[in-house]
């Protein structure tokens, strides 16, 4: 999160102005951070919040939106107010934005890496730009038009949550929307409560949420305009998207939608933020390229960190993606989860590693790691409209200090890191680049080892194999803080999967640290 990652000013006022805090800029991100980043691991960069969004700070042609329909001095980065433009706050000189965030662009495909940000398809502000889109204008008089870009709530004005009002000294604050839009969760209400998207407003793809009727020929207006944005900011260099919440737009738009893009634009990634297993066949049919991994394997690893779960949570994980395991896009920490390191999560972040293992190792889909959790940041404390509830704001301008501390003053590296945030940094490092180096990891298939192994469930460990052609790797980790010595069985039935002409059973035994993880090749069991 460029907002973030480069405001190296520590004061953190509690709720603190841009003045006060600072703020990051797509400057901030120089070719000495983007190598740090590239050596460590990284072959794709996902830039939060570039697309110009509510904000209490304003500038010269970009004015500050009202502060009772922002989140925060800052403002959330999926309340979108122009698809067109970037973020004023992260230009050093605001008109200038679009030119800086190209050069940022620029330096990322210069060391080889791809860049992609979040489309936001299903919401933006209450203040949004229509205008952004030329002619573009609504029929406010029916709650539901075919090509009208919002639903409106007739005969009644909007009432903010009664929270809204309370955190400003300035009583005499307002704001008048009539008829009132149908909130960004799709609430159909003119009054939404505080914990819902109250700053943000439903899009309407040509579906009548009142009847969940779609009306989609000729294409409805919305899905030419997401065209257009699309568009806009892959002629920009932007390589793919993060498509916020895509669950709640219709898979028939992002059907129509890649296609057209890809007629163009044949290597476009898409990846869908989705928390619908049932949903996952159709969107990757729809053309996307990686799904969220949410609420099976990130669920499943955090409750065996916490001591919720047993082993055997990872096997019924994979079980039920089934044929979209190499679609998954798999991840402990973002923007929207608990920090591992937080009090709220498991308070250690290297009780990570093994899970992160699993999470890189086991298919071949991509593995995502947030900014500052390869250093064990923990988010504690509260900022302002983010309270202490273990993630990192994106409401607040806020100085993150490990980050800080690896910026070292431009020069990206570990000079004031702690040893353990070193040690923390080099374990995730050597994990990336296991995957990159391995064929076995990155293109092989997969072989889940614990039907065999039911004692390792007891020893909280885990193991599975990775092979390609006639080489194979074995792949075991410890989620114990402390270490184990392991037997790992390995039967006919193993060596027919892996095409190797064996017929014996075999064992491996192994030494595992603590929280830790090894592997043994091909070569090394076959001897054995």
């Amino acid at each position: 999160m460029p907002r973030l990652f480069g405001n190296i000013n520590d004061r953190n006022h509690f709720n603190g102005s841009i003045i006060e805090n600072g703020c990051g800029k797509f400057n901030d991100i120089t070719n000495k951070a983007l190598k740090s980043i590239r050596e460590f691991g990284a072959t794709d960069i996902w830039l939060t919040g570039i697309i110009r969004h509510a904000t209490t700070t304003g500038y010269e042609g970009f004015p500050a939106n009202n502060p009772l329909i922002v989140k925060g001095k800052a403002g959330s980065p999926y309340a979108i107010t122009d698809y067109f433009q970037v973020d004023p706050d992260l230009a050093v000189n605001a008109d200038k934005g679009m030119i800086e965030f190209k050069r940022l662009v620029n330096r990322i495909h210069g060391l080889e890496m791809n860049v992609i940000i979040d489309f936001v398809p299903n919401h933006v502000s209450r203040q949004y730009n229509m205008e952004s889109f030329k002619g573009c204008t609504d029929r406010t008089d029916y709650f539901f038009e075919k090509d009208n870009m919002f639903y409106y709530i007739q005969n009644e004005y909007l009432t903010l949550p009664r929270e809204v009002y309370e955190q400003f000294y300035d009583k005499t604050l307002s704001y008048m929307e009539f008829p009132a839009k149908v909130t960004g969760n799709d609430l159909i209400s003119a009054t939404p409560p505080i914990d819902s998207w109250y700053d943000t407003i439903k899009l309407n793809y040509g579906v009548d949420i009142s009847d969940n009727s779609k009306h989609f020929v000729p294409i409805p207006r919305t899905w030419s305009n997401m065209h257009k944005v699309l568009k806009f900011w892959l002629d920009k260099g932007v390589d793919g998207f993060r498509c916020d919440m895509a669950e709640m737009v219709p898979v028939e738009f992002w059907k129509w939608v890649i296609a057209e893009i890809r007629t163009e634009y044949p290597n476009a990634v898409f990846i869908a933020e989705i928390y619908k297993p049932d949903l996952y066949q159709e969107f990757l049919q729809a053309g996307f390229d990686y799904l969220y991994d949410k609420v099976d394997m990130y669920d499943s690893l955090k409750a065996i960190i916490r001591h919720q779960a047993g082993i055997d949570a990872i096997t019924r994980s994979w079980q039920r993606t089934g044929c979209c395991n190499d679609s998954m896009l798999r991840f402990l920490e973002n923007h929207d989860e608990v920090r591992i390191a937080s009090d709220q999560f498991a308070g250690n972040p290297f009780s990570a590693i093994p899970a992160f293992v699993v999470s890189a190792l086991m298919h071949k889909g991509p593995i995502m790691v947030y900014f500052g959790q390869e250093l064990g940041e923990n988010a504690n404390g509260s900022c302002g409209f983010s309270k202490d509830d273990g993630k990192t704001t994106i409401f607040d301008y806020w100085c993150i200090d490990k980050i800080k501390r690896w910026n070292n003053e431009g020069k990206f590296n570990d000079k004031k890191l702690t040893d353990s945030e070193k040690s923390l940094r080099a374990k995730y490092s050597e994990i990336l680049h296991f995957v990159s180096d391995n064929d076995e990891i990155s293109e092989g298939s997969f072989y889940d080892l614990m039907w065999i192994n039911r004692h390792l469930h007891d020893m909280k460990c885990y193991a599975f194999l990775r092979n390609i052609k006639d080489k194979f790797i074995l792949v075991a980790v410890n989620f114990n803080h402390y270490p184990v010595d392991i037997t790992i069985n390995l039967t006919g039935h193993v060596w027919d999967f892996l095409g190797i002409g064996k017929t014996d059973d075999s064992t491996v035994t192994c030494h595992i640290n603590g929280y830790g993880w090894i592997s043994v090749s091909s070569n090394e069991i076959i001897n054995q």
